[in-house]
Order: structure tokens, then sequence, then C-alpha cells
């Protein structure tokens, strides 16, 4: 395994919001020498051939051998399936908790809370999702012309959450209006001419957008323009059905993937569905000794459930550690703390695959903070999302401490800029008496500003006396914030502009 769990030490479990280092303890404790086999000749010595075996004096560091062949195993199926256990768990929580199914349209009608329960989500533009199955047949997605009364931008993703399409003004029907076609991985019949052909490499397929208000129109008026979205299966296209739109404005829904056993129900739930690619197949062999086989029910023995549920807490700690110490070379600017949300692959997509390899460990990287990004990442983004890994000083933002920022009265945006804070430890907003989880250009008026303009914003657990409209609350949770920059201008794109680091307040 390329990962030891002895790297977790208790200082920097302690950085991660005071989890024991027992948590993490290994389950598998290396042998009693006094008590262990040991080799006593070894390769090399005289009478013995020069490999084929250990040196002598060697000794097993594991004495359940069953155990951590299972443990391994899954601590890198992890790793590997993060961008789809992280898309199916949207699935499974808008079935099971909101009561969706196939082809059914979940809208907004205003921004979310932190009820949405989602990795990075945004809370200043409404959301749309829905689910899809394509085993049942081709499916038609019509998306409204963008215009005076609103446009969606977001993304159809694969069950391995790779975007199959962009829609929208940027996207495959550059804001024209279209009716889309998506096909699964076996269809092989004549598309109508009508449609904007997108086939499938898997079967199911999910899709998230932004309603975003046009000009002088408001949150209510972009929920409306999200109505106007359709979806049904291609037989049903001579009399669509009448659409059915679900509004969880005010409810629970717990997208946020599971870190225990859990985890691999999941997985399984995907694995079992979808066609397995060439390159997978090695794992598709790992995965099999826990459990999890393609048409075939899930029933782990209890080495494998324990060294599941194990395996997962030990990859979110893993996870953790990696951004704790974020690479200086991924920085967006060398002498700032901020990096993109968007750190896409060599290829400037977000699969990343290459000719001789899959990078396992920056593709979870990137699935683990971030959902639903584009298929290429263009060298002039239509939004720019940069997270603050660290404080002025570099050292990573902690619970309990409040911090500031000086946002500039001119900011390098053609739209509108907006201050997130997320919890460090889920990714996702934060809960609390007030519900706020954003500052944004739209708050300006409420905002106190200083004499040039300019507004210091507070991230913390409580404000400074009479800054109350300028504080984005943390409940003692590590704060992650993101400033979000829609329709960034070339300042910001080329760099010229720089956005201060957060410093304690």
């Amino acid at each position: 395994m390329s990962i030891s769990r002895r790297d977790f030490t208790r200082t920097s479990l302690a950085a991660l919001g005071g989890l024991s280092a027992a948590v993490v303890a290994p389950s598998v404790r290396a042998a009693d020498p006094a008590s262990a086999a040991r080799l006593t000749v070894g390769a090399g010595e005289k009478s013995e051939p020069l490999g084929g075996q250990p040196p002598a004096g060697a000794a097993p560091s594991i004495t359940n051998f069953d155990y951590q062949l299972k443990y391994q195993r899954a601590f890198e199926a992890v790793l590997w399936n993060m961008p789809s256990v992280s898309i199916y768990s949207f699935r499974r929580a808008a079935f099971d908790g909101l009561g969706l199914t196939d082809n059914d349209i979940i809208a907004y009608s205003a921004p979310a809370t932190p009820k949405l329960e989602a990795i990075t989500a945004n809370s200043t533009t409404p959301y749309i999702t829905a689910f899809t199955d394509l085993r049942k047949g081709p499916v038609v997605l019509v998306v409204p012309a963008a215009g005076p009364e609103g446009s969606v931008y977001g993304q159809v993703v694969d069950a391995w959450q790779f975007t199959i399409a962009d829609v929208g003004p940027s996207g495959l029907d550059k804001g024209k209006g279209a009716k889309f076609l998506f096909t699964a991985p076996d269809y092989d019949k004549p598309v109508p001419k009508e449609y904007i052909h997108v086939p499938s490499p898997n079967f199911r397929i999910s899709l998230a957008f932004r309603s975003v208000p046009a000009p002088g129109k408001s949150a209510e008026d972009a929920y409306k323009y999200a109505r106007k979205l359709r979806m049904y299966y291609l037989s049903q296209a001579q009399n669509p059905p009448e659409q059915r739109f679900v509004n969880p404005i005010g409810e629970r829904y717990p997208t946020l993937p599971f870190y225990d056993e859990r985890h691999f129900e999941d997985m399984h739930a995907v694995l079992s569905v979808e066609p397995v690619k060439e390159h997978d197949k090695v794992m598709m062999g790992m995965v099999a000794s826990l459990g999890i086989r393609a048409g075939k029910p899930f029933t782990p023995d209890d080495a494998a459930r324990k060294a599941m549920r194990q395996a997962a807490i030990d990859a979110w700690f893993y996870m953790q550690h990696r951004f704790d110490n974020f690479p200086a070379e991924k920085l967006y600017w060398p002498d700032r703390h901020y990096a993109s949300l968007l750190q896409a692959d060599k290829n400037q997509k977000f699969t990343f695959v290459y000719d001789d390899r899959i990078d396992l460990i920056e593709r979870a990287a990137e699935y683990f903070w971030c959902t639903y990004m584009p298929k290429e990442l263009s060298e002039n983004p239509a939004t720019q999302y940069l997270m603050a890994v660290a404080d002025a000083d570099g050292k990573p933002l902690q619970a309990g401490k409040l911090y500031k920022l000086t946002v500039p009265a001119q900011m390098p945006v053609k739209q509108f800029w907006a201050l997130t804070i997320y919890d460090r430890a889920t990714n996702a907003f934060i809960y609390s008496e007030s519900n706020r989880t954003t500052l944004s250009s739209y708050d300006l008026d409420q905002l106190k500003k200083n004499a040039d303009g300019s507004a210091t914003l507070y991230v913390g657990p409580t404000p400074p006396a009479g800054l109350e409209n300028n504080w984005i609350p943390t409940e003692g949770k590590r704060p992650l914030p993101a400033m979000r920059f829609y329709g960034p201008t070339e300042a910001l794109n080329k760099k010229t502009f720089k956005l201060p680091d957060f410093t304690l307040a």
C-alpha cells in the first residue's frame, strides 16, 4: 500500500479538530519480534540463491494477512472510486429522502441553505438537479434559451462524474435553447436531427445547473425560468408527460459521501450497474475480494466490513492531511495562499487519465472537494473559485479563531463576487442560527465599508462589535473559505489582480 496510516501523528490529528489518534490507529499491529517467525537464513547467504526470499532475520510486520489484504484494497478503492461515490450520493439521497424518480427535476425556489448538505455548493443562485437511467431508453432534455428571463449554467455527468455535456451559454447549446438526447453505451439507432446527441459511456447520468437570474431579475424569477426545463424518455416524445418538479428548499438533502462501511455499499450500487472500462479491470479484481461484484449481492464477511470501515475513515484523514499540506506549486498566486477549486489534470480535463497511467490520488483530491466540473478547463473560465487553504502566514485556518479579509472596492468580475464559508471537515455549508453562509457584492448596501470603498469581512465564531453584517459564522468549525468570481475579467485570469490573504482579526 502506498500510504501508511502511521503517517498520521497525534499532532496532525489534533490540527484536524482534536480527534484522537486512536481513531485511526492501525487494527493490524506489527508482529511481536520475540514471537514472530524469523528467517534463520536468507537470500544471498552461503548455500542460498541470491534472490527468491527476504534477507536473514526478516519477519512479517503483520499477523493477519487476510485482513491486511482487504484493508489495503479497500483504502485504494476509496481513492479510485471518489468521483462515482460522491455523485451517486446525490442520487441516493434524492431517491431515498426526497421521493424522486428518474426524470423528475429538483428546482430550488431560492438559493440553498445549509440544509443542502453538498460539497462546496453555492448559495447565491438557485440549483437545478435531475437523474435518469439510460437502461430504460434514450432521454430527452429540453433546455430553454438564455435571455431576459434567465439562463442556466452547468453540467451533465455520467456515473463516474465525468462531464458528457456542458449546458448553457458556454455549453453545447450556446445558450440558444436545445433538445439534448442522451443515449446508453450500447445504443446504435439513428438519432433524429432536431436533437443534440450526447452518447453516454455509462447508464446512469445526472445533471446540476445553476439558474442564473437575468439583470434586474430575482431568485424567484430564476426559479420560474428553471421550471421551463423538461426531461422525459424519447419513447414519450410524441406526448411528453407533465413535468414533475420538486422544491426541497425547506428540506434536508444529505448528499455527502459516507466515510465508513456505507461508502462501499454505494460503491457496489454503482459498480453493479455500470460497464467496466479496460483501465479499471485491475481495481475491479481488487474490490472483488471485498465482496463487490457486478450483478451479485453485496455480502462482505466480517473481516472485509471491518477493513472497509477503517479504510474509509483513513482515506478521509489522508485527504485532510493532503489539504493541510497543499502543494505550493498548485497555488493560484505564488505569494498568496489560494488554490483554484478546479484543479484539472495536465490535459486541462478532470478525468486524470493519461496514456501511461491514471492519477488516482490527484483525481481523488479534486473530487473530494468539488463536484460537477466542466468537461475541460478553459483559459478564461466563466467562473473561478479560489479556496483559502491557509492564512497570510501559511498556517491552516483553525476552529475558534476570528479571521478577516478585506475585499477591494474594484473586484475583477463582470457579474458578481461571493465569499462562501464551508466546514473544513465536510466541504459543506455550516449550520448556524442565521444560516448565513455567504456574503457577496449583492450585500454591499448592508455592509460597513472602509474609506476607500473596500469591505472587511470577518469569519469566525463571533463577530466584532458593530460588524455583524460583515460576518459569516463558523460555529466552532474549521473554515474553508471560497471566493467565487462570476464572470472573471482578464485581470484575474492573467493574475495581474491579487486577492489579499486572510489574517487573524
